[in-house]
């Protein structure tokens, strides 16, 4: 189970953009690989569509980086933590059910 998910903050940690803070836009869990905004920014050149319907040029946008050189921002520090998971027993509709909850190691406040 991957323990970072769309829409969290991240910083990477290493490469030529270390330091960087963006919101995580897609995770590839099988090839282990993030896209983050404003982060690992790439060039490509594009041939004009046939018909019109896709317009030629130069493209700029995120290419994937691997998950293990991205950490997660702590909302409540602004620091980088680990996850962790924690059980917790929710009630709802006269049952109770267990429930994984993601929470941040460095401060114990919930995802």
């Amino acid at each position: 189970m991957a323990k970072i998910k769309k829409d969290d903050l991240v910083q990477v940690l290493s490469g030529k953009d270390r330091g960087k803070q963006g919101k995580v836009l897609e995770v590839h869990p099988a090839k282990e690989r993030v896209v983050v905004e404003g982060v690992n920014r790439m060039k490509r050149h594009l041939r004009a569509g046939q018909f019109g319907n896709t317009e030629g040029g130069i493209v700029e946008s995120e290419a994937a980086i691997h998950i293990s050189n991205v950490a997660l921002v702590d909302p409540e520090t602004g620091k980088t933590t680990r996850v962790g998971y924690r059980e917790e027993t929710v009630e709802r509709d006269g049952r109770t059910k267990t429930v994984r909850v993601r929470y941040a190691k460095a401060s114990g406040k919930d995802l």
